[in-house]
């Protein structure tokens, strides 16, 4: 029985060791994998952390974007309404009656002979009537040309232009702001 006694010991000692190494790996398995979840855990906080920046990013892309976009479509609302107002501004005065046309003329011719002495009158067709009468005058020449007058002195050198659209480009350049102001606020 000494054999048995002695096999058994083995056995007994061999079973403790194997008991003991599996102890030790199951520590070093628990130790690897308590490491490995840290290192997940920093990885998808990291991934956490760049996802929530690049989400960041791309809304304030879409913001700035969508203001953008809005502000190009207020712009160009403004310009349609400056642009309608300017067309009706000039139909308005393309569209005066007689009597009212007669009165601007003579203004403008006033003005005009301060700087032309008896300028030659260029005026529409059918509209020299309009001016007839007015003393200092050079020659009034009718033509086909939009509604106002264009003075020129006797060597057709000096040219003033007070056709109404013209006018009315040079006081809506002038005043661009202050019509932008009134309409928009």
């Amino acid at each position: 029985m000494a054999l048995d006694e002695v096999i058994e010991s083995v056995v007994d000692s061999a079973k403790q060791k194997a008991e003991a190494l599996r102890q030790e790996a199951e520590k070093e398995r628990a130790a690897i994998l308590k490491q490995a979840d840290d290192k997940i855990a920093v990885k998808r906080l990291a991934q956490q952390k760049e996802l929530e920046a690049a989400l960041k990013r791309l809304k304030q892309q879409e913001i700035s974007s969508a203001e953008l976009e809005a502000k190009r479509i207020v712009l160009n609302a403004k310009k349609d309404v400056m642009d309608r107002s300017f067309q009706e501004a000039l139909s308005s005065l393309l569209d005066m009656d007689e009597g009212n046309r007669g009165r601007m003329y003579r203004k403008i011719l006033e003005g005009g002979k301060t700087v032309i002495q008896s300028p030659v009158v260029l005026c529409p067709r059918g509209e020299s009537k309009l001016i007839s009468g007015v003393a200092g005058l050079g020659k009034v020449e009718e033509t086909d040309m939009e509604t106002g007058l264009i003075l020129e002195d006797a060597s057709g050198n000096v040219r003033l232009d007070y056709r109404f659209r013209v006018i009315l480009e040079s006081v809506w350049d002038k005043e661009l702001k202050n019509v932008s102001n009134i309409l928009f606020g």
